[in-house]
């Protein structure tokens, strides 16, 4: 399914990435060392004014986000060419060589193509920043289709803007490690797929968000409000976030509105 992908495509655009971008000083908060149907935002959308000091978060559905930022960047979370906004993104993330969660023709407009997968040998990495949002990668492993497991098969890719530092898991298949957690970092808002089969059951993802201990979580990748009630009610009893639902897909973070992180809180916004 991904051969061709792998053989073309990645090694052009971890070329670019690593002759072009370097990392960047001064952007190392967040680091404590240096099959649902198509869903577009509509054609009349126009990038929102972002007020300095937020980010705004758009579920597109899927596990794939639009994030803009107060000075005009735009990220969309794997960018699989049919659930994704109108609007080309500046930076599209693909964390998992997965139909639904990449694509072999993004759009030619995407200044930034991160495909989110490596080898045991040759694990991808990124650290750059664009305008003012700074974005990084750590690798975890995945399960293959014949019950072994691909190394550094999946990236949880984390979006530094604002003082805030945002962090989609994609499609995590285990718990994370001390050596991730270091890698990863402070963590304000996590994008959380709780499907509880594809990726990793329910309960071993509840042990993840402890380990984070993100104060705003937004679930994604849940295929049905029966199975995200069901993650909502399992969270509920391991912990005390609390939940609550936005009748609209879209959300602007600050610093100033996190909830405590003694009061940590679950967001659901509208969408598959």
């Amino acid at each position: 399914m991904t051969g061709a992908f792998l053989r073309t495509r990645v090694t052009g655009w971890l070329a670019l990435v690593v002759a072009t971008l370097l990392p960047v000083a001064g952007w190392a908060s967040c680091i404590p060392v240096a099959e649902q149907p198509g869903r577009f935002i509509p054609a009349a959308y126009r990038l929102a004014e972002i007020p300095s000091g937020s980010v705004k978060l758009t579920f597109v559905g899927h596990a794939t986000f639009l994030i803009e930022t107060s000075g005009g960047a735009t990220a969309v979370t794997d960018f699989n060419g049919f659930v994704r906004p109108a609007m080309t993104p500046d930076i599209a993330t693909m964390n998992n060589a997965h139909s639904t969660h990449y694509t072999d023709f993004p759009d030619a407009g995407i200044k930034f193509v991160l495909p989110g997968w490596g080898t045991a040998e040759k694990p991808v990495q990124y650290n750059f920043t664009h305008l003012d949002l700074h974005v990084y990668n750590v690798q975890t492993n995945v399960r293959d289709w014949s019950g072994g497991t691909r190394i550094n098969g999946n990236s949880i890719f984390v979006f530094e803007t604002a003082g805030l530092c945002i962090a989609h898991l994609g499609h995590l298949h285990h718990t994370l490690t001390p050596a991730h957690l270091a890698m990863l970092g402070k963590v304000d808002v996590l994008l959380v797929p709780v499907d509880g089969a594809l990726t990793m059951g329910q309960f071993d993802m509840i042990e993840v968000i402890k380990s984070i201990k993100a104060p705003l979580i937004i679930p994604m990748h849940f295929f049905s409000p029966a199975r995200l009630a069901r993650f909502i009610e399992r969270l509920q009893v391991e912990t005390n976030y609390v939940a609550r639902t936005s009748e609209v897909p879209e959300v602007m973070v600050s610093a100033a509105m996190l909830p405590s992180p003694s009061a940590p809180q679950l967001l659901v916004l509208p969408g598959y």
